[in-house]
């Protein structure tokens, strides 16, 4: 039994392929520290990738610079945290307010305890000032003015946990051990707390934890939604904002009905599903994850620009100067953006990230409902990505050339990146893309390794071989794709030039051979130059003393015309350059004839088993040899055909004349580029508007006029030789015209 020719080509690309993925398999399922923390980093960008949109439920009230320039310093006493909550619920009639501060001491800015030290000690014989002290305690207990501001309000205090102290007055926790009725649920414990004052908790209607949770890269991903402290499951502020907004009577659990239900992720909370706010408009579940935490959706960059949550200053909230309908109903948190105040977090949008924002993300994603999270079933899809791509991938890079791997690997980098986006943005999953993007890379990088250490040797000896002979564009061609490139002729519209030296014999009787080779290659070497490097022409070969070239094959062109028609006029420059040169070295002038015509003709590799050559041919072909013949009979440096005028209209024209060529029936316009067409003259174009009008004048048989136009034309420029030539003929017509049918057309009988 044989194996196959594909199996014998690629076998070995195709079971390393195979190898590469059952490695990124086992990284599916057994999971790595490595891959991990790149797909945090993916994740990273493609939350910052996402366009925010401004909520206008949830407004942050910034304890700005401009704040500190105009109310003072930093922290602020509680009269004016009492006037800041009495314009935000009275005033402005917020639907909750939630305090990113803690207030674990009592405030003695007011000098009232100073006051009273004093009534007792050193003026404790001031008549009446106990009674006076008594009437300013009211004023001057500013933890009593902001409970008193807070009391009946949704104000939610905020409050840190520690592993350490115990500190100030916890709230009322959302749910205790006692109520999962002997279920477990794993959470964050904390052993201490740095929470507020009694005054203030007991006027407050609740609080909540905002201490950050940070990856190990100190990377704020995601949040807890309640943590443990002591036998009461608390809330973080987020949450306990979001429910004094929506009115909930109470933040509880949500079970699985029965164990055989369980996921993996459940079956660690014990069977919790859901944390779930009872409010009078309907029950809000929140998923949770591992340990009671969500994942943060961060949206917009973060900070007053960042474009997903409105900022307004707390001086303007204290001023009344804030619009009323943009905090009417609205949802506030209080919080700084002060620099000095260390209230940032590093998080994957911005590695100073306001703090209070994080809990605005939060609570947005509540009252959405929308969260994202990892799956249970994220693992399996993944592996099936892995295995379904991979195996594809593998068997199509194998067999495809370099332009193919190239596009298959970047459809299949974009297909992984869609699909992980797509899941991400409007199914609110978070899949894993590490694995995935590496398995491609990786068979990416095998492929074009492979292609280079063992088919590059095939197409180094193929170059090897044709090398010799072959135009050096189409080497190059070879070189980059030698599995596709078929030497094979076809018929294509290509433009070709003949070059070819005025007098070269006369000039080679009288040069000695070593001037007559240094002439020639001079001559040989400029005119390449020109054709091949300055405008993307295939020299074809050398005839002697001429010069053969197309342009639209191997490398095709859409403006070959144009190309050949430019590479002429420069080559008669560069004529004239050498021309000056060789007359200063006191050898004969240098004059070139050009002839381009444009058309299908047959391009390939031809010739015999001892030699061939990649060439062209066909009567458009021998069309352009005969029109560089004509250059000389009429008197002009270059001579183009119809087609190539008409494929190349950049350039101005003068027509020269109707021609039948030997061996061909129909006439052909022949004509002279004479330059690019916006780089005329006022004088070239008159030049030329006078030889038409002499033109059509004898090709209407005025042969009189006809002869007065060209002698005037001749007069002004006595070197052209057009003019003369025509002069000669038109003093033929007049003395015998020519027959009644005759159409105009000049018979070249030369080849």
């Amino acid at each position: 039994m044989t194996l196959s020719p594909a199996l014998r080509r690629h076998g070995a690309r195709w079971l390393l392929g195979v190898l590469l993925i059952l490695g990124a398999a086992i990284a599916c399922l057994a999971g790595n520290e490595n891959i991990a923390r790149l797909d945090a980093m993916l994740g990273d960008w493609r939350m910052r990738a996402e366009k925010p949109q401004l909520d206008s439920r949830i407004v942050i009230v910034d304890i700005d610079e401009q704040s500190l320039a105009r109310v003072g310093r930093f922290p602020w006493g509680r009269d004016i945290q009492a006037r800041l909550v009495r314009q935000l619920t009275g005033h402005y009639g917020v639907a909750a307010l939630g305090f990113d501060i803690s207030f674990p001491e009592p405030d003695t800015s007011s000098g009232y305890a100073v006051l009273q030290g004093l009534a007792h000690g050193e003026l404790a014989g001031v008549p009446g000032l106990p009674a006076q002290l008594e009437k300013l305690r009211p004023a001057m207990d500013y933890d009593g003015l902001f409970a008193e501001a807070m009391r009946g309000q949704p104000v939610v205090l905020g409050y840190s946990v520690s592993e350490q102290q115990r500190k100030g007055v916890l709230p009322k926790p959302a749910f205790t051990v006692a109520d999962l009725n002997g279920r477990t649920v794993t959470a964050y414990v904390a052993r201490g707390y740095e929470a507020n004052i009694a005054p203030l908790q007991a006027a407050a209607r609740g609080a909540g934890i905002f201490t950050a949770l940070t990856d190990a890269d100190g990377v704020v991903r995601s949040s807890t939604l309640l943590a443990r402290i002591g036998d009461g499951y608390y809330p973080s502020l987020s949450l306990a904002t979001a429910a004094v907004y929506l009115q909930a009577r109470a933040i509880a659990p949500h079970f699985t009905a029965t164990a055989d239900s369980l996921s993996a992720r459940e079956l660690a909370n014990g069977g919790l599903e859901h944390i779930v706010l009872f409010a009078p408009r309907g029950a809000t579940a929140i998923p949770v994850g591992e340990a009671l935490t969500t994942t943060v959706q961060y949206r917009g960059r973060g900070g007053p620009g960042g474009g997903a949550f409105r900022y307004v200053s707390a001086s303007d909230v204290l001023a009344g100067s804030v619009p009323p309908a943009l905090l009417k109903g609205a949802i506030v948190l209080v919080g700084t953006t002060a620099p000095g105040l260390n209230d940032v977090r590093a998080t994957p949008v911005n590695a100073e990230y306001p703090g209070v924002e994080v809990h605005a993300n939060l609570i947005k994603s509540i009252l959405d409902g929308r969260f994202k999270a990892r799956p249970d079933y994220a693992s399996a899809l993944e592996l099936l990505q892995v295995l379904a791509v991979g195996l594809l991938l593998a068997g199509a890079l194998a067999v495809l050339p370099p332009a193919g791997v190239m596009l298959a690997t970047l459809a299949a980098l974009a297909a992984t990146i869609g699909l992980n986006l797509y899941l991400y943005a409007m199914c609110d999953l978070v899949l894993g893309s590490a694995v995935m993007l590496l398995l491609i890379v990786a068979l990416f990088i095998v492929n074009l390794a492979w292609g280079y250490f063992f088919e590059v040797r095939k197409g180094r000896a193929l170059v090897a071989r044709f090398g010799e002979y072959v135009a050096p564009e189409l080497v190059a061609e070879m070189a980059d794709n030698p599995q596709r490139y078929t030497m094979e002729g076809e018929n294509r519209e290509l433009t070709v030039l003949f070059a070819d030296v005025r007098g070269f014999t006369a000039i080679s009787e009288q040069l000695a051979p070593a001037a007559l080779r240094a002439y020639i290659n001079a001559y040989l070497t400029a005119m390449s130059h020109d054709i091949r490097d300055s405008h993307g022409g295939t020299l074809d070969k050398y005839i002697g003393d001429a010069v053969m070239a197309f342009w639209g094959a191997p490398v095709a062109f859409g403006d070959h015309a144009s190309r050949a028609v430019a590479s002429a006029l420069l080559m008669q420059q560069s004529a004239a350059r050498l021309n000056q040169q060789f007359c200063a070295r006191g050898w004969p002038p240098l004059r070139i004839g050009i002839g381009i015509n444009t058309g299908a003709m047959h391009v390939g590799d031809m010739g015999s088993r001892i030699r061939r050559a990649y060439t062209v041919m066909g009567d458009n072909v021998n069309l352009a040899a005969r029109l560089e013949g004509a250059s000389k009979l009429y008197g002009v440096g270059i001579v183009v055909g119809a087609a190539t005028r008409a494929a190349a209209p950049a350039f101005l024209y003068r027509e020269l004349d109707l021609v039948r060529v030997l061996g061909k029936q129909e006439a052909v316009a022949i004509f002279e580029p004479r330059a690019v067409a916006g780089d005329a003259d006022a004088q070239e174009l008159a030049q030329l508007a006078r030889w038409s009008e002499a033109l059509a004048l004898l090709r209407t048989r005025k042969w009189e006029a006809a002869a007065a136009a060209v002698a005037h034309l001749q007069a002004d420029f006595p070197e052209d030789g057009l003019y003369r030539l025509y002069a000669e003929r038109l003093a033929q017509y007049r003395l015998a015209p020519p027959p009644a049918d005759w159409d105009g057309v000049t018979v070249l009988h030369s080849k």
